[in-house]
């Protein structure tokens, strides 16, 4: 329950958000806005998955993508319901529930709205120029929740968290 509750919220959050971004706020209409000397305010969407690999600009390929998305989540979704780990079933919650909020963007307006510009001139790799939403936030969330849990927590006490 805990999981599904993680996985709910993280989709009514990114899906509130996204909707106010776009009817309330309307980025579109507006230029690049500045919150810090590293983060803009954009809109740019993103017809791919991370860093807009694999472009799907027709219908058959969104379905492809789609289809594989709905497989992952389904995979981290019976691994959610399995685990016993109350931080674990958080964890997958939080990356389900934003895999679901961009799967929710691919099929209501055909590609995934990312609002965040990450960029430095530093040579930092990928993370120099990253466009990103709040779905993006609580699967890095999720995943890194992983990762602490797993090196962290020992065996025995995962099961009672």
């Amino acid at each position: 329950m805990l999981g599904l509750a993680a996985a709910l919220a993280a989709l009514a959050f990114d899906q509130a958000h996204k909707f106010w971004m776009l009817n309330i706020f309307d980025v579109a209409a507006r230029p690049p806005m500045s919150l810090a000397p590293f983060l803009d305010i954009v809109l740019s969407w993103n017809y791919g998955v991370s860093y807009s690999l694999f472009p799907a600009h027709e219908t058959i390929t969104r379905l492809a993508l789609l289809t594989m998305q709905g497989a992952i989540i389904a995979g981290l979704a019976i691994w959610m319901v399995r685990t016993q780990s109350r931080a674990t079933a958080v964890a997958l919650g939080l990356i389900i529930g934003g895999a679901l909020g961009n799967a929710a963007d691919r099929i209501t307006r055909g590609a995934v709205a990312d609002f965040f510009y990450l960029h430095t001139s530093l040579p930092v790799g990928p993370l120099a120029n990253y466009v990103f939403n709040l779905a993006d936030v609580f699967i890095t969330a999720g995943v890194a929740l992983l990762v602490i849990e797993g090196f962290f927590l020992p065996q025995e006490r995962r099961a009672k968290t």
